[in-house]
C-alpha cells in the first residue's frame, strides 16, 4: 500500500479541514463546535466513535479485520485566548485563535482516520482515535484516560505529533524524535504573602508584602542556579506578582504565580518543596504568613525507546533518513500527550512546518501560521505507524 499516494489523494481535504477548525477556535475544555465539526466529519467516514461530553473529547474507533493489537493516535483539538492577528482568509471568527497548530493536529488525525478506515479490511486489531481538549489548560489527557479512552479495546501503543516550529533544531519539513525524554514537565506555583498594610509614610507599622514578596521572588530565582544540578534542565519563572492598589498605601498582601519545568521528577519534586520552604522561612522572618499552592499539572514527557525505534522504521518509509532528526537534549515547554504516555509506551514527535522560513513566528502568537504542504506528511506518518504496529 502506497500510504503517501493515498493521503495526498486527500490533501485538499486535509487542508479543508484545518481551515475550517482554524475558523471555529474553542478553549479549554468547552468547545461544541469543534466536537460537533470532528463528530460529523467522523460520521461522514462511517467511523464508530463516542463523545465525553462534559470535557468535549471525541474517542472514535476503527476495527480491522479480527482480533489483534490497538494503537491510539492523539490530537488536541483546543485553542489560545489570543485575538488573532494573521489577516488570513480563513482567520478566527471569535476572540480566540488556534496560535499552536492544534487545528492542524485535528486535520491531520481526521485525514489519517480517513485513510485507515477505507483500508480498514489491510489490518487486524483496532485503531483508537483520542480527539483530546484542553491540552493548553486545564489538561484533557488525564480525564479522558479516567473516562476510558483507553479501554475498550485495552490501548497497547499511542502516537501523537506537534507541528509547527517547537525545536529549532529540525529543519523545515522534517520530523524530529527522541529516545527518552523529550519535553519537561509544567507545574504552576502561588504564594500568597500575608502581612499587615498602612500608610506608605509609616512602614514601621506595617508588615510590608511588597518588600517581603521580592525577597522570596529573588530567593526562588536561585533555585535552579544554586540548589539544582547544571547538568539538569530545570526552569522556574515567576510569571505574575499582584499587590498593592495605591500610591501611598502598603498592601495586606500580595500574590505570587509562576511555572516550573523539569525532565526529572525528582527535581520536579525538590522544586516544588523548596519554594514552599524558602517563602515560608522569608516571610516568616519579617513577621509575616504565606498560603501556597502547587499544583502538579503535566509530568515529563517521555517516549518508549522500543516503540520510538519502531515509529523510525514505519517513518523511514515516509521520508529519507536525513528528513528524521534524532534529539538527544529535552526542550523545556510541557506537552498533556505525557499523561498518555505514561498509561502505554508510545512516541510523540515533532513535525517542523513554519509558515516562513526565515524568523518564523513562534507557537502563542497572535501571528502564528504553519506551512500547510506538509501536511500529508503528518496522517502519512500516522497511517504508515498504525498499519506496520497492527500488522507486526
Amino acid at each position: 500500500m502506497d500510504v503517501v499516494k493515498q493521503v495526498k489523494a486527500y490533501e485538499d481535504d486535509i487542508i479543508k479541514y484545518r481551515r475550517d477548525l482554524h475558523r471555529i477556535p474553542e478553549v479549554a475544555l468547552d468547545l461544541p463546535k469543534t466536537v460537533k465539526y470532528v463528530t460529523e466529519t467522523l460520521k461522514s467516514f462511517g467511523i464508530e466513535h463516542e463523545v465525553y461530553e462534559d470535557i468535549s473529547a471525541v474517542v472514535g474507533t476503527i476495527r480491522g479485520r479480527g482480533e489483534g493489537k490497538t494503537i491510539g493516535i492523539r490530537a488536541d483539538m483546543d485553542a489560545l485566548p489570543i485575538t488573532e492577528e494573521t489577516g488570513l482568509e480563513f482567520a478566527s471568527t471569535n476572540q480566540f485563535m488556534h496560535a499552536c497548530g492544534h487545528d492542524a493536529h485535528t486535520a491531520m488525525l481526521l485525514g489519517a482516520a480517513r485513510v485507515l478506515q477505507e483500508n480498514s479490511d489491510s489490518f487486524k486489531g483496532n485503531i483508537r482515535l483520542l480527539f483530546q481538549p484542553g491540552e493548553e489548560y486545564p489538561g484533557g489527557a488525564k480525564p479522558m484516560i479516567e473516562r476510558g479512552a483507553l479501554k475498550d479495546p485495552d490501548v497497547d501503543a499511542v502516537i501523537g505529533l506537534h507541528a509547527g516550529i517547537i525545536n529549532p533544531n529540525v529543519p523545515k519539513g522534517h520530523i524530529g524524535i527522541a529516545y527518552g525524554p523529550l519535553m519537561a514537565s509544567m507545574d504552576r506555583f502561588f504564594v500568597k504573602v500575608i502581612g499587615k498594610g498602612g500608610h506608605g509614610a509609616y512602614p514601621e507599622n506595617t508588615i510590608d508584602s511588597v518588600s517581603i514578596a521580592c525577597e522570596i521572588v529573588n530567593a526562588i530565582n536561585r533555585i535552579v542556579s544554586r540548589e539544582v544540578s547544571a547538568t539538569e534542565p530545570a526552569v522556574l519563572s515567576v510569571t505574575r506578582i499582584d499587590g498593592g492598589f495605591n500610591q501611598n498605601i502598603l498592601p495586606d498582601t500580595v500574590e505570587i504565580e509562576g511555572t516550573a519545568r523539569a525532565t526529572n521528577e525528582e527535581v520536579r519534586e525538590y522544586m516544588a518543596r523548596r519554594i514552599e520552604e524558602i517563602a515560608k522561612g522569608i516571610a516568616g522572618s519579617f513577621g509575616a504568613k504565606i498560603e501556597y499552592e502547587y499544583n502538579f499539572k503535566y509530568p515529563v514527557l517521555i517516549n518508549d525507546i522500543d516503540f520510538t525505534e519502531f515509529f523510525k522504521k514505519s517513518a523511514l518509509k515516509i521520508l529519507p533518513e536525513d528528513g528524521i532528526t534524532t534529539l538527544t537534549k529535552p526542550i523545556m515547554g510541557g506537552e498533556d500527550m505525557a499523561e498518555f504516555l505514561r498509561v502505554v509506551p508510545g512516541t510523540f514527535f515533532f513535525l517542523s512546518n513554519p509558515k516562513l522560513d526565515e524568523n518564523p513566528i513562534p507557537h502563542h502568537n497572535a501571528r502564528f501560521d504553519l506551512d500547510e504542504s506538509y501536511l500529508y506528511l503528518g496522517s502519512s506518518l500516522f497511517v504508515q505507524t498504525a498499519l506496520d504496529f497492527l500488522n507486526d
